[in-house]
C-alpha cells in the first residue's frame, strides 16, 4: 500500500494542477470573433511601470512585493468599435510635458473617433493589433497582443512619456445606452 502513495499524490497534483489551468479562460472561438468584429472591450488587471523610480517607491513600501506590477481594480479600460476608441487607463511614470494643476491629462484618457487597426495573427494563434490614433496628440501608437484564451497585453507608445504595459483580458463590449431623464 505504501508504493501507491507517491503515484496517488502525483496524480491528485496533476488533477490540482490541470484545474487551476483551466480557469479564466475563453474559448478561441469567440476570442477570434471579437477581434474579427473589432467590438472588444480590455480590462487593465495590472500596470507594468518602466520608470525605475516609481518601481523604487513601490519596493521601499511597507508591506511590498518584490514585483514591479501594480494590481488595477478593473474599472480601467480600452474600449474597441469600428468607429470610436475609447481608452481609460491610469498612467505610472514619468511625464516630459506635465500639466500642473489639471492631473487628468496626466493618464490615458481619451476618445478617438479617427484611428486605423493593423491586425495580424502568428502560427500559433496569437493575435496583433496595432492602433494608431490620428486625433489624439499625445498617444503615438497602442499595441494590443491578444492570446487565445483571451487574455491581453497592451503596450502604449507616447511621444510625451516613458512607455508602460498593461495585462488584463478582452471581452466582449456591454452596449451603453444613453438613459433617458424623467
Amino acid at each position: 500500500m505504501k508504493k501507491y502513495i507517491p503515484i496517488l499524490m502525483f496524480f491528485g497534483f496533476l488533477f490540482f494542477f490541470q484545474s487551476c489551468a483551466s480557469q479564466s479562460s475563453a474559448d478561441p472561438k469567440i476570442v477570434n470573433a471579437l477581434i474579427d468584429s473589432q467590438e472588444f472591450t480590455f480590462h487593465a488587471e495590472r500596470a507594468n511601470p518602466t520608470n525605475y523610480d516609481v518601481i523604487n517607491v513601490l519596493g521601499s513600501m511597507p508591506n511590498a512585493t518584490s514585483t514591479r506590477m501594480l494590481n488595477l481594480d478593473g474599472s480601467y479600460t480600452i474600449d474597441v468599435s469600428k468607429n470610436n476608441l475609447d481608452v481609460a487607463l491610469p498612467y505610472f511614470g514619468r511625464l516630459f510635458n506635465a500639466t500642473y494643476g489639471n492631473t487628468s491629462n496626466n493618464s490615458y484618457r481619451f476618445t478617438s473617433k479617427d484611428f486605423t487597426i493593423n491586425k495580424s495573427q502568428n502560427k500559433k494563434g496569437k493575435w496583433t493589433l496595432k492602433i494608431k490614433p490620428n486625433d489624439v496628440r499625445n498617444v503615438d501608437e497602442i499595441n494590443i497582443e491578444i492570446f487565445k484564451n483571451g487574455k491581453a497585453l497592451v503596450s502604449m507608445r507616447s511621444n510625451d512619456r516613458q512607455p508602460i504595459s498593461y495585462d488584463g483580458y478582452i471581452s466582449k463590449s456591454e452596449v451603453k445606452q444613453d438613459k433617458e431623464k424623467p
